[in-house]
C-alpha cells in the first residue's frame, strides 16, 4: 500500500478525542479528565467532539453521531490529530457510513488501539492514510498520576520527531494490576510496577518488511470485507486483548479459535514476521499454552516470531506507525522501525 503520511504533531497543536465505540469515557469521567490535562501539560489543546463523553448502553453514542464526530474532526482544519477515548467491540457498526473521501482529503493523525483497528484497517484500505496503533485517553494518558514515560516516548518517536523512531527497546517495567475505576482507586495511587523480562523469539530469522496487524477479535470482524488490508509479505502484530469478564484475559480457547479463522486464510502462510503483544493479563502458566498454539499455526515457516511487545493491551505501550518499515532479527534480539512516523 502507498499510504499518506500525515503531518507531525507539535506542541501547541490542538488534538480532538472522539468515542468511536465504547462509552466508557462517559462513564470513568475522571478518567477523561485526567487524560486532557495531561494533554495539556504536555503542550497540545484540546477538544472533545459532541459524543465523546456520552453512554449509550454498550456504545458511547448513536451510529450517526460516532460517524458525525469522526467527520467533524477530520474536517476541522485546526485539529492536527484525533485521539480515540478507548476502545470497545462496536467500531464496525461505523464503516458503511464513513465518508473515506473526506478523510482522505483531510489526513491528519489518528491514534488508539483494541477496538480502533477496526478503523486503522478501514481508513488504510478506503483512504489510503497512515494511522497510529497506540494510547488512547483514558486508558493511557489518563494513567495516575501521569502517562507511563516509556508509553510517551514511542508516542512523542512515532508522531512528534521527524528522524526515524529505530530500535523499539522492550520496557524495563510493566504492569497489569487493576485499580478500581468506579471506586476510583486509581487516583489513589500509582499502579505497581514488576520488571519485565523482556523479548522472547518464537521463532528465530531476520526480516524487513512493511508493519501491520491490530487486536483480536477486531481483526476478524473484518475478513472478507471490503476493508480487509491483505497482509500478504508483511510483518504482522497481534494484540491479545481482555476477556468478556472484567480483569480476565481472553481465554486461550477463543485465542485459537481466532487464529484458526486467520489460518483459514492462509494469514500465517502469507505474512513474513509476527509479533505478539504482552497479552492481557494471561498468567505465566498459559503463557507456554499460548506459545504451542502459535507453535500449530506456523509449523514450516521460517520467519522470526517475537513474544512480549509493549503493543496494545500492555502498560506501557509503544505507538505503531502502520504499514511502516520495520526489521526484526532474532539473532540481534532486534525489533526496529526503520523509518519515520510522520511527515515534517
Amino acid at each position: 500500500m502507498k499510504l499518506t503520511i500525515p503531518q507531525r504533531l507539535s506542541v501547541g497543536d490542538k488534538i480532538g478525542i472522539i468515542s468511536p465505540s465504547s462509552g466508557l469515557a462517559g462513564v470513568f469521567t475522571h478518567r477523561a479528565e485526567n487524560g486532557r490535562k495531561m494533554l495539556e501539560r504536555l503542550g497540545f489543546k484540546v477538544v472533545f467532539a459532541k459524543g465523546s463523553l456520552e453512554v449509550d448502553g454498550y456504545v458511547s453514542a448513536s451510529v450517526e453521531e460516532r460517524v458525525r464526530d469522526i467527520h467533524r474532526m477530520f474536517s476541522d482544519k485546526t485539529i492536527s490529530a484525533i485521539i480515540c477515548s478507548v476502545g470497545g467491540d462496536h467500531s464496525n457498526q461505523l464503516l458503511k457510513y464513513l465518508d473515506f473521501e473526506l478523510i482522505k482529503k483531510n489526513p491528519k493523525i489518528f491514534i488508539g488501539y483494541s477496538d480502533i483497528t477496526i478503523l486503522h484497517y478501514a481508513i488504510a484500505k478506503k483512504a489510503m492514510l497512515r494511522t497510529y496503533y497506540g494510547p488512547c485517553l483514558i486508558t493511557e494518558f489518563g494513567e495516575f498520576p501521569r502517562i507511563l514515560p516509556y508509553t510517551l516516548e514511542y508516542f512523542r518517536k512515532a508522531v512528534m520527531d521527524e528522524k526515524p523512531i529505530g530500535e523499539i527497546k522492550a520496557s524495563e517495567t510493566w504492569t497489569d494490576e487493576i485499580l478500581d475505576w468506579s471506586k476510583k482507586l486509581d487516583l489513589k495511587r500509582p499502579r505497581r510496577l514488576l520488571k519485565n523480562p523482556g523479548y522472547e523469539w518464537w521463532g528465530n530469522g531476520a526480516v524487513e518488511a512493511s508493519l501491520f496487524g491490530g487486536a483480536i477479535p477486531s481483526i476478524n470482524h473484518l475478513a472478507g470485507t471490503p476493508y480487509w488490508v491483505d497482509p500478504k509479505d508483511k510483518v504482522f502484530f497481534i494484540d491479545l486483548p481482555e476477556g468478556h469478564q472484567f480483569g480476565e484475559p481472553l481465554p486461550l480457547s477463543s485465542v485459537d479459535s481466532y487464529l484458526s479463522d486467520l489460518d483459514n486464510l492462509d494469514f500465517f502462510k502469507d505474512i513474513k514476521g509476527l509479533i505478539i503483544g504482552r497479552p492481557y493479563r494471561l498468567k505465566a502458566r498459559d503463557i507456554s499454552a499460548l506459545k504451542s498454539i502459535i507453535k500449530k499455526y506456523t509449523r514450516g515457516t521460517t520467519y522470526p516470531i517475537l513474544f512480549n511487545a509493549n503493543i496494545g493491551h500492555a502498560s506501557p505501550i509503544i505507538t505503531i506507525p502502520l504499514d511502516s518499515k520495520i526489521r526484526l532479527d532474532s539473532k540481534k534480539n532486534l525489533f526496529e522501525l526503520l523509518e519515520g512516523g510522520v511527515r515534517v
